[in-house]
């Protein structure tokens, strides 16, 4: 019985959900007014239309086509000449970056 009920409540919630009639302003109310600039006043699906900024493209992709990359000129060798270095040796310390020992001490 609680299943039934709960079936004909949510077909009447989704059944009154949909568009009856054409938007239009409320009794009493008039469309807002021109734009200055505008040849002429907008119409409501015009005025519900979302603007390219609210709602812009979306580019997944950033090349289309698989192509070589232009040699970059910053991509300069460290400035002691040699090759720089490709993996971190096991056991070396690494800096810490974090800590008290990173602070620096008032002068």
């Amino acid at each position: 019985m609680k299943r039934a009920l709960l079936i004909v409540g949510v077909a009447l919630g989704v059944a009154g959900c949909g568009q009856v009639a054409p938007l239009k302003p409320a009794p009493g109310q008039a469309m807002p007014v021109k734009p200055l600039l505008a040849s002429e006043t907008p119409s409501v699906s015009e005025l519900l239309a979302l603007p390219t900024q609210a709602k812009p493209k979306r580019v997944d992709e950033l090349l289309t086509k698989s192509q070589p990359r232009e040699p970059d000129r910053f991509d300069l060798p460290p400035a002691d000449g040699g090759v720089a270095p490709s993996e971190i040796i096991p056991g070396e310390a690494e800096p810490s970056t974090i800590g008290p020992g990173s602070v620096e001490e008032p002068r």
